[in-house]
């Protein structure tokens, strides 16, 4: 693998000393400042949404998913379904891969399959019902699912094609842009984890070359930071802009606020599963003989006790919508079965006492900073409202790069957690974050709070499997009632999109929040 790989390597290399001179009468650099630092350029190891927005500038998917949440041809040109458990997809010709070797059926297969197999399982959320992929011919594969998959299209848009040579390669060569080589818009030029990466336009992109020449991506977690960048000028549009600075910002001759709408539903995370919770005490500091949040009534509690609206209105300055389930009304999913759960404190009071907890406990809530708009101050909030009704907390937070394993692992007591529910609808969500955690089904990866609830699990696997909408639609509902009126997790916001950008670009939002710079375009 490793002479192919130095071939193409030089191939690449005669083909960037080829055009320069045509490509230097149209230098155009971007600089974006993203809000949160990826863990990895391997597009297979990590599923969160600051590698997959990175990773789309190298690597395309079979399935474009768009901003809107619909599927698009990318490499695969036209999908039908053979049966209820095959699917076959005609891929682009004549695509090639950034060193000039030619794209086709090994490398869609070796790619869906390693993202399946990789030990992370990062993945498994949308590779958990592929059996196989075979080739027909070299521009037609067939996928073959476990059970009919009525979102496999959804899933693999969520895949990146990387070179069949690869399939092997640890996660440094990609780091190390040994194995960053894609058929996307971007090549790889440099990385440095935890500062930046720094890519080049792929003139010969099928789709036609971005207006960007060079792209630079400064990873700016700290709020102050992205914004002073965006101020000075050093860059050309920033995500998460903090809310602080937007007036700032819309004073400015030069700059500009761009709003969207996103499909990020944001949440609290409880340990469920042990009998004795590592983050919990008694009142008196002493450690308790069962676990408190394995209790309905105190989940309950604990919901009660949290102003939502005052969150989102005064700590993140407007900038999310109160949610109480996975997805808003009008999606798949949403039902109006779902018990809305209002700010009472005084009735959360009452609610600990019956548990048994008069007296409240002890608990040390878990988050990321810099990773959800205002996550840090979201829960410093949340802890003192808390506090107010005798449960006495803490709030740690962690650079993401630190968090975003241990938590989805169940590392923590009570965590903040948040899902991109792209497909726009709820098996999604289930089948990461509330269904029983089980690495050969692919369930439960992100299920950090342990739950295991045998009801969702029956539910998930009917609806997984149904193609007919109008049977699966009551199912999708089922699974919100069932996860939010048992409070498997605490709903907190579904967050908005909110940018700070020079007038001289314009940028439409994604729902799915990914700052793509081949969709940030020149203002007219």
């Amino acid at each position: 693998m490793a002479a192919k790989i130095l071939t193409r390597a030089a191939i690449g290399l005669l083909g960037t000393i080829a055009i320069p001179a045509m490509v230097a009468a149209q230098e155009t650099p971007l600089t974006i400042g993203m809000s949160t630092t990826p863990t990895t350029l391997d597009p297979h190891e990590d599923s969160s949404a600051p590698n997959n927005a990175t990773s789309r500038h190298i690597w395309d998917s079979l399935i474009n998913l768009t901003g809107t949440s619909a599927n698009a041809p990318e490499l695969a040109t036209e999908w039908k379904v053979v049966d209820p458990t095959h699917w076959e997809f005609k891929l682009r010709k004549g695509v090639k891969f950034h060193d000039g070797s030619e794209f086709n059926a090994d490398d869609v297969i070796a790619s869906l399959l390693r993202a399946r197999d990789k030990p992370s399982q990062s993945f498994a959320s949308y590779t958990r019902n592929i059996v196989n992929v075979t080739a027909t011919d070299p521009y037609t594969i067939v996928v073959e699912t476990k059970v009919p998959d009525p979102i496999l299209l959804n899933s693999v848009s969520r895949i990146r094609i990387i070179s069949a040579d690869c399939k092997e390669a640890p996660v440094q060569d990609f780091d190390n842009g040994k194995c960053a080589i894609g058929t996307g818009a971007y090549s790889f030029v440099s990385y440095s984890p935890g500062s930046n990466l720094t890519l080049k336009r792929n003139d010969s992109y099928f789709a036609g070359p971005s207006h960007w020449s060079n792209v630079t991506m400064r990873f700016l977690p700290d709020d102050g930071a992205r914004l002073a960048s965006l101020l000075s000028n050093e860059i050309d549009i920033v995500e998460a802009l903090p809310a602080d600075g937007m007036a700032r910002v819309e004073a400015s001759d030069n700059l500009q606020v761009i709003n969207g709408l996103s499909s990020r539903f944001v949440y609290l995370g409880l340990d469920v599963s042990r009998d004795v919770s590592p983050f919990v005490k008694a009142a008196d500091g002493s450690d308790l003989d069962k676990n408190p949040l394995k209790d309905e009534r105190v989940r309950r509690a604990m919901l009660m006790s949290i102003n939502r609206p005052a969150i989102v209105d005064r700590v993140m300055q407007k900038n999310g919508t109160v949610a109480d389930q996975f997805v808003a009304q009008g999606y798949a999913g949403y039902s109006e079965k779902v018990e809305k759960v209002g700010y009472d404190p005084a009735a959360a009071k009452a609610l600990l006492a019956e548990a048994g907890y008069p007296d409240g406990f002890i608990l040390t809530l878990h988050g990321p900073s810099g990773r959800y708009v205002k996550d840090a101050e979201v829960l410093q909030a949340v802890g003192q409202m808390f506090t107010r009704i005798g449960i006495k907390s803490k709030v740690e937070v962690l650079p993401w790069s630190m968090y975003s394993e241990a938590y989805s692992k169940g590392t923590y007591s009570t965590y903040f957690g948040s899902w991109g529910v792209n497909t726009g609808e709820t098996t999604n969500p289930t089948v990461a974050l509330v269904a029983t955690r089980d690495e050969k089904k692919g369930t439960g990866r992100y299920n950090g709070g342990g739950v295991s609830d045998p009801k969702i699990d029956e539910v998930l696997a009917k609806a997984s499997s149904t193609l007919d909408q109008a049977e699966r639609t009551p199912l999708l509902e089922e699974l919100s009632t069932e996860t939010f009126n048992n409070l498997w997790l605490l709903p907190m916001h579904y967050e908005n999109v909110v940018l700070g950008a020079k007038k001289t670009v314009s940028y439409t939002p994604r729902g799915d929040k990914y700052t793509l710079a081949y969709d940030v375009k020149p203002a007219d």
